[in-house]
């Protein structure tokens, strides 16, 4: 899938003259000569994600919908067939991922498509086998009156990858997903069968919590739900400089249910203004309404999001529309299902000629205002268009050896569009390197699903335990049966 936006003719075949004619051309900045548009190989099996610059050459691509023992004996055979050809394997579910982190290169490329859900009242669980996508969660329990207790911000995505991505999303006081995970059945590179959780196999738990799929295939798992309720939210527009404290106040507010910020994008005030919306339960709780998500407020916002490209003017407008007239006229009540119960698909624009690409960061409360000046250095010094970023909240995380959260951290989710060029591309690697020392030097980490720009010693910097899982992923996995580009890019270097 290939986000993108509208002004492709400004950004595209123009190339440096669209950037000077949008105002954005600063000669003291580096030059590439790569105007080569980036193209995917022909005449192979290739699985791509969605950065649209992973174009990957794989052996097959299968597709399962099996459940319990049938996908078990199926995981096991193709498992068996791989090891004895000598190739690798990987399991994937939306590939939303942006560096080929769930595709294995000239390997077996398997995607469940079994989104069956079972549903524990009485232990507030629900079991989501192999193939199950948030969507297919909140379908599921929704009419119930539950909920997921943490989910990604999207509902495309698949829970087992989100389990091996560690992703969060708005729920606070929360972690990542993965805390959430009671257990889960998992079938190791040897075909063995296990059942892991933070009590049996706590050592496989914690690998494969944000493991990437290197740990092992997993067939289901048990989740922690909580109560569907209907939320009021709240709009408070700040100085950035007053945005942390205010944020800490927010999560620590019993009362408050989901939180997140956003920063203003415009280039002469870049990240001076914060807006902080906040959730927080209504007294009525009768009949709540069936989860929607994708209301009509939702897709004006996306046709704004995509024009502010190269617009300044039209960035301006869209901070004035998500800060005030986005608030008056869709403040009121909603379901925490709805809120939760929106496609990545929204903002996606078709256009062939670019790509949205994601980054993400971690850092420490007291670190923030040193952050957003990092930021304020190094992003405007690049060709990269900025479109956005959301501030989230994530618990301090003890239980994956590939923590980002080992405290309480804020993330900063990020979007940029890039055209499809090598010159884009060597630009965007420029910036993402640059952006991940200084958040080092912060204390912090960067979020690994991404484009795999950073070096090998910047991820070490990040994750201190990476040598760790690289060990003992081997000691698990001698074949190195289960790999994926994340492996032989980084980890496997250690």
């Amino acid at each position: 899938m290939r986000k993108v936006t509208r002004r492709a003719a400004l950004f595209g075949a123009g190339g440096l003259a669209g950037w000077a004619a949008a105002g954005l051309f600063r000669p003291d900045l580096p030059t590439y000569a790569g105007t080569k548009p980036i193209v995917a190989p022909r005449g192979q099996t290739i699985l791509n994600d969605a950065s649209g610059l992973s174009a990957t050459p794989v052996h097959s691509h299968l597709q399962f919908a099996q459940s319990d023992q049938t996908l078990v004996d199926a995981v096991r055979l193709e498992m068996a067939e791989a090891r004895s050809a000598g190739r690798p394997l990987n399991v994937g579910a939306a590939r939303h991922s942006m560096g080929g982190q769930a595709i294995p290169r000239q390997g077996t490329a398997i995607s469940f498509r079994n989104g069956a859900i079972e549903i524990d009242s009485d232990n507030q669980i629900y079991r989501a086998h192999a193939g199950a996508r948030w969507s297919d969660a909140i379908a599921a329990l929704d009419p119930l009156g539950w909920s997921p207790k943490v989910m990604q911000s999207n509902n495309d995505f698949g829970l087992a990858a989100t389990y091996s991505v560690n992703a969060h999303g708005w729920p606070v006081p929360f972690g990542p997903m993965g805390s959430t995970v009671r257990s889960l059945r998992m079938v190791l590179p040897s075909g063995e069968l296990v059942i892991c959780s933070p009590h049996e196999n706590a050592e496989l738990f914690n690998l494969g919590m944000g493991g990437y799929g290197l740990v092992g295939v997993i067939i289901d798992m048990d989740v922690e739900m909580v109560k569907n309720t209907r939320l009021l939210p709240s709009y408070a527009v700040m100085d950035t400089a007053d945005f942390a404290a205010n944020f800490r106040q927010a999560v620590n507010d019993p009362e408050v249910t989901m939180a997140y910020g956003r920063l203003n994008v415009e280039r002469e005030t870049f990240f001076e203004h914060a807006l902080l919306v906040t959730y927080r339960e209504a007294e009525d709780q009768q009949e709540l309404p069936a989860a929607d998500g994708s209301g009509w407020m939702a897709h004006a916002a996306s046709r704004i999001y995509r024009a502010q490209l190269g617009n300044e003017a039209l960035k301006t407008f869209r901070w004035w529309n998500e800060t005030r007239l986005g608030p008056a006229l869709g403040g009121g009540p909603t379901t925490r299902n709805s809120l939760l119960n929106e496609p990545v698909v929204t903002l996606d624009d078709h256009d062939p000629q670019r790509t949205d690409i994601l980054h993400e960061y971690f850092v420490g409360f007291d670190a923030f205002d040193r952050f957003v000046d990092a930021c304020r250095e190094v992003i405007p010094a690049s060709y990269q268009e900025f479109l956005n970023v959301t501030l989230r909240y994530v618990a301090q995380d003890d239980q994956s050896v590939l923590s980002f959260a080992p405290v309480p951290r804020i993330a900063a989710v990020m979007s940029f569009s890039q055209e499809l060029t090598e010159r884009a591309e060597a630009d965007q690697a420029r910036m993402t390197r640059n952006l991940i020392d200084r958040v080092v030097d912060l204390g912090g980490a960067y979020y690994l699903p991404y484009r795999p720009h950073a070096t090998v010693d910047q991820l070490t910097r990040s994750y201190p335990r990476a040598a760790e899982f690289a060990q003992a992923k081997r000691e698990l996995d001698p074949g190195l049966l289960l790999r994926n580009n994340l492996w032989d890019q980084y980890l496997g270097q250690l």
